[in-house]
């Protein structure tokens, strides 16, 4: 593997982390199920996002960076 793409797929990677860890904190505060769900099944969460973008669209938009990066790899 070269430099170049284990550096942009370690980004990507890092991008979807930190995306669903923010969609983490957002669901929590907006409601204790939809918390859990997002905690025990994270491609829900992204279905969160989409639903309650005013709240979560920062962190869907990280993970389409991430997805970006990751395909570029």
């Amino acid at each position: 593997m070269e430099a170049t793409t284990a550096t942009l797929l370690t980004f990507g990677a890092a991008a979807l982390l930190a995306s669903w860890v923010l969609l983490l904190i957002e669901a929590w505060k907006d409601d204790y199920a939809w918390g859990l769900c997002t905690l025990f099944l994270p491609p829900l969460s992204y279905l969160y996002g989409l639903f309650r973008w005013e709240r979560a669209g920062e962190a869907i938009l990280l993970a389409l960076g991430g997805w970006i990066l990751i395909f570029l790899a």
